[in-house]
């Protein structure tokens, strides 16, 4: 089983996968915001064999929602759609500030950082949801 993470944005789709064990999530690529953007995600789903989407759901800090957040929910249902997998959608709060202070960290250009931004952002949200699972799941057994 693998998971998909997606940052949806408006211009670029940030792309991440977990492994097979849903430990970690890994950049795969972004996406630049076109009319093939679906097909480009299939192959990534079928290469991938992904059984489950994340994406990132933009609240605002104070937990409320806003227009993105209505962009990002009917994005989501085309992916139901187009896809017939379960798409989950997964606060994305802090996940671009996460993204940015790593490639800061990395000592990454400004140039550098802008070209994996999104990508980054994808990890950072569906390895928040794997993380999330793992805890879980150690609830659950005791």
């Amino acid at each position: 089983m693998r998971i998909l993470g997606l940052d949806y944005g408006e211009r670029t789709i940030g792309v991440a996968v977990s492994d097979e064990l849903l430990f970690t999530a890994q950049g795969i690529k972004t996406i630049r915001r076109s009319k093939n953007e679906l097909e480009e995600l299939r192959q990534i789903i079928h290469d991938y064999e992904v059984d489950e989407v994340i994406v990132g759901y933009p609240k605002n800090m104070n937990g409320t929602l806003g227009p993105r957040a209505q962009i990002t929910e009917e994005f989501a249902e085309i992916l139901k759609r187009e896809y017939g997998l379960p798409v989950l959608l997964w606060d994305e709060r802090l996940s671009t500030i996460g993204a940015e202070r790593s490639l800061l960290v990395a000592d990454l250009s400004r140039a550098k950082r802008k070209q994996v931004i999104d990508k980054m952002a994808a990890v950072f949200i569906l390895q928040g949801y794997l993380d999330h699972l793992r805890i879980k799941s150690e609830r659950d057994r005791g």
